[in-house]
């Protein structure tokens, strides 16, 4: 049989998370570079009503808006169906790879109203007692052993019992819009299946179907959030019982960015200890992965229980195709592929494993598995993702467990047998040596700001220009204004009929601020983490020609996520004025970016709408500025000496 002409697809599922995705949706055959083809996003995570999406390298905007029923997760797999029925019906005979990781049910948990309503009052009594229901759940499967432990809740996570009773609507809530998330996308993924299926090739396809993103993720706080750019802009300390209760019908819809609590976290990860982040322990690592092979495995149903990594699915695609490992990729030369098929575990239960070592690392979290046994360290909690005292890294606490009879890392060996131990942290130490994970550094602040670790930057300077056709910039693309007084300055014509829509916006609905005209008036808002709107509007409307139009703000100062006083000028003549109370200190979203003349994704000003936002006129630049390069005493800037200042600094 010639293994190179059958089919691979590969889907991932999150259950919630922080993975990076450069391309959620790869296609393309293997003999053909030139079919290949991506699509979706490429931010840490994607707002699933309002995503930035990407075809190759090009940004495209959704056909529907959520309320004509858009859905990222419907999106991607409408595209993934028609890609695969076109390349069979032009091309039957060639094979084709498919590799499907939607943003699901990675946060935010987006999904339609109906499918949470489903889980009405299944989640009711609360994470203790739902972990209880499924361990017993995954007994009954045969997908643990049935001498499994259920490990202890760690004094870390509050009980169900501890939670305030005004909270626990929100609190169910939060699990039942993730449930029906979490099948919202079975549903698309089975939608894939089928098209398969009626395409006569779902027997000769390997599909991988790996469930889950590093663990079920805890950063959404012990509480849970409405919208998590709150926590990671470090105030978390909005989000009180009354701010949650007011918003519990929002959650899931297209103004929230939402995730789930801690102890729902916690849940999800059941048997095991901690998660996602805490790469030491099998609840921030193990997930369950599902493979479908009709015409190359066997067995049908069947359980295997060999160590495996992710690093172990190529090699295993490779084999499966007959392809020989990549020595060269368009012209540049790979490291070997660490990792060891599985496809010799595929139709022999009780094979010896072939991935016996394997390390763990993830913010000072580290583990080693070696031959049926872990050695690991939790240094970090997730869910403090600023002001946290870690230890020294030779003060962590190192456990050892014998997994090959302890399923679930319950019962710590280390007291017992400390030689044993010491062997597996030295085996840490030469793997994390030969993988380059060593010096290890828990500074997140520092490592995040690319002046102190070093990282080149594509901004310099204390300005920027943009023009008329830039777009989907990046948080890391454009001049960080955040915390400091700054300017936007704009160089416009406005048309006959009157000024309207978008001159530059950064942002969306859930955090950002926009620059724009309504009614024919130049208007300014903040958005202050999807909470507050705070406006500045002109006095008089903007006359047909060319204007120069200029938002000054004067940060107040006193420390970060301050508010200040916001000027609106054109022409350098001042033409209105508003106070925005607090602004965003970190991050304004993860993937919707800052945008000349249109504002794409979600809509940063409740003034306008998704759609239909683009100025009507025509932007000949737009500067943004901080520091000395703000201040301009006649409230005008000379374009010859913007771009003169900005050309001296590439």
């Amino acid at each position: 049989m010639d293994m190179r002409r059958h089919n691979l697809a590969t889907a991932m599922k999150c259950r919630s998370g922080r993975q990076i995705r450069p391309v959620p949706l790869t296609l393309g055959r293997p003999a053909e570079a030139d079919s290949n083809i991506s699509y979706g996003f490429i931010g840490g995570e994607a707002h699933q009503w309002y995503p930035a999406l990407y075809e190759g390298t090009t940004p495209v905007e959704p056909t529907k808006t959520p309320e004509e029923g858009y859905h990222l997760v419907e999106d991607m797999t409408d595209k993934a169906i028609n890609w695969i029925g076109q390349q069979k019906a032009l091309i039957p005979d060639k094979p084709f790879f498919v590799y499907f990781a939607p943003g699901a049910t990675h946060a935010p948990h987006h999904v339609p109203k109906e499918w949470a309503d489903k889980y009405k009052g299944k989640f009711d009594q609360g994470w203790d007692k739902l972990r209880e229901e499924i361990v017993a759940r995954q007994k009954k499967l045969g997908v643990i052993p049935q001498d499994c432990q259920l490990t202890q809740r760690h004094k870390e996570i509050p009980a169900w019992d501890e939670m305030p009773a005004a909270l626990k609507p929100v609190l169910i809530r939060q699990m039942e819009v993730y449930a029906g998330f979490l099948e919202y996308t079975d549903h698309h993924v089975g939608r894939l299946v089928d098209a398969l299926k009626k395409l006569n090739v779902l027997d000769d396809t390997l599909i991988y179907y790996i469930i889950g993103d590093n663990g079920a993720s805890a950063e959404g706080t012990l509480h849970g959030t409405y919208n998590e750019m709150i926590n990671f802009n470090g105030a978390s300390a909005l989000e009180t019982p009354d701010f949650l209760i007011a918003r519990l019908d929002q959650l899931g819809g297209p103004d929230s960015y939402n995730h789930y609590a801690v102890g729902w976290a916690h849940a999800m990860n059941t048997p095991y200890q901690w998660t996602k982040q805490v790469a030491s322990h099998w609840g921030g690592t193990r997930n369950g992965t599902i493979v479908h092979w009709p015409k190359g495995i066997k067995g049908k149903g069947e359980v295997r229980s060999q160590f495996h990594h992710v690093i172990d699915v190529a090699p295993t695609i490779l084999e499966a195709a007959g392809l020989p490992e990549p020595t060269f990729v368009n012209g540049v030369q790979q490291h070997p592929i660490e990792g060891v098929s599985m496809a010799y575990s595929f139709n022999d239960a009780k094979a010896a494993e072939r991935h016996e070592t394997q390390y763990f690392e993830m913010f000072g979290n580290r583990g080693i598995y070696h031959k049926g046994w872990t050695a690991v360290t939790r240094h970090k909690t997730p869910w403090l993702l600023v002001g946290e005292k870690t230890p020294a890294f030779d003060d962590d606490n190192w456990e050892l467990y014998d997994t090959s009879k302890d399923w679930s890392q319950a019962n710590n060996l280390a007291k017992q047998m400390p030689e044993k131990l010491h062997e597996l942290q030295r085996l840490w130490l030469i793997e994390a040596t030969r993988y380059n994970v060593l010096p290890l550094d828990d500074r997140l602040a520092e490592r995040v700001n690319p002046d102190t670790a070093g990282r080149p930057v594509l901004i310099r300077g204390k300005s920027q220009i943009l023009f008329g056709s830039m777009g989907r910039l990046s948080e890391n693309s454009v001049l960080n204004m955040k915390n400091k007084s700054h300017s936007v300055t704009a160089a416009i014509v406005v048309p006959p009929t009157g000024a309207e829509g978008v001159i530059v916006a950064q942002g969306g609905n859930i955090g950002g601020w926009s620059l724009y005209a309504k009614g024919g008036k130049l208007k300014y808002c903040y958005n202050f983490l999807g909470i507050y709107q705070f406006y500045a509007e002109s006095t008089s409307t903007l006359t047909p020609g060319e204007h120069q139009v200029r938002m000054e703000f004067a940060y107040a100062g006193g420390g970060l996520g301050k508010g200040g006083d916001v000027s609106l000028f054109v022409d350098g003549k001042k033409v209105g004025e508003g106070k925005v109370a607090a602004t965003a200190a970190m991050i304004f979203s993860a993937d919707d970016g800052c945008d000349v003349g249109v504002d794409t994704g979600s809509p940063v000003s409740p003034d306008y709408g998704a759609r239909g936002n683009r100025f009507n006129g025509v932007i000949k630049g737009v500067q943004l500025a901080i520091a000395e390069d703000a201040v301009s005493l006649g409230h005008l800037v000379s374009p010859e000496q913007a771009v003169h200042i900005a050309m001296a600094r590439q």
